[in-house]
Order: C-alpha cells, then sequence, then structure tokens
C-alpha cells in the first residue's frame, strides 16, 4: 500500500507539470498572436456577406420546384 503523504506528493507534482504545460501551450499562442499579421479590412471574416435582418434560406433547403420559380422571375 501506497503511503498517503507519497499519493499526495505524485498528485501535487503531476498538477505542477500540467500547470507548466498549460503556461507553455499560453506563451505559444501570445507569441503566435504578436507575430500573426493583421487581418486585412475591418470585417469579421465570419461575418462577412451577411446583411442585417432574416437571411434567406440555404441552396440545400430550397425545394427544386422553388428554385425553378426563382429563376424564372429572374429572367
Amino acid at each position: 500500500m501506497i503511503r498517503p503523504k507519497s499519493q499526495k506528493r505524485s498528485r501535487e507534482k503531476a498538477r505542477a507539470e500540467r500547470q507548466k504545460e498549460k503556461e507553455r501551450r499560453r506563451a505559444e499562442a501570445r507569441e503566435r498572436k504578436a507575430n500573426a499579421p493583421p487581418r486585412a479590412g475591418d470585417e469579421d471574416p465570419d461575418l462577412a456577406g451577411i446583411r442585417p435582418g432574416p437571411q434567406p434560406p440555404p441552396d440545400w433547403l430550397r425545394d427544386p420546384e422553388d428554385q425553378n420559380e426563382d429563376q424564372n422571375e429572374e429572367s
């Protein structure tokens, strides 16, 4: 049987190692962000092309009949 003191010591050692690894990853992320080129434009790329208000349904949700009507209206 392992003594409680040695169990606690091994847990604390593992926790300290996890904290060191986490801090190393955070430092790498900070360095990567600092060295990254600035984004072009002021617009968020996730929101590019979205206009206010309800959005049209994506093509894969539309019925083929609705698509034919839309094409006829555009002509």
